[in-house]
């Protein structure tokens, strides 16, 4: 079944684009969810304005996220864990963690978009991406810290 892609979709394709999945997947869940069209005539002819429509909206939604990355950029986050004497963490530090830390610079993160660094579970530096957008992906740099036994 071939069907126009209404947003972006990890594996499967990007945004407006026509592309040709199972009948099930189709039928089933993208289309129920508003997540694509079927590819027939009249949805074609639609297409253009579709992407004239999104690009705008596209462009807009670009410019705020890269606003997010400038205000991130410089920023030395850190988290405080708990940690034995030789540095090494009582469980580890996830993208949940991360997420909270950056919603108290005001940024705000979903953990699902936060790509951690394999294992976090030593106190030092580290460096996570977070995908804002496709296009728009930032680094953060993160330092893991002693919390206060107080």
């Amino acid at each position: 079944m071939n069907v126009i892609l209404l947003e972006h979709i990890e594996k499967v394709g990007a945004k407006h684009e026509v592309v040709k999945v199972k009948d099930g997947y189709g039928r089933n869940y993208l289309i129920p969810k508003g997540l694509a069209l079927v590819a027939n005539k009249p949805n074609m002819a639609r297409l253009d304005g579709l992407k004239k429509q999104g690009a705008k909206k596209e462009a807009v939604i670009i410019a705020a996220f890269k606003e997010v990355v400038a205000k991130l950029a410089g920023n030395k986050i850190s988290i405080a864990a708990k940690a034995a004497e030789n540095g090494h963490l009582y469980g580890s530090v996830t993208a949940q963690h991360l997420s909270k830390a950056l919603a108290d610079l005001g940024v705000e993160a979903d953990k699902r978009i936060i790509e951690m660094p394999d294992e976090v579970k030593e106190l030092g530096n580290y460096t996570a991406t977070v995908k804002f957008h496709p296009e728009v992906i930032a680094t953060v740099d993160f330092v893991v810290v002693q919390e206060d036994a107080e």
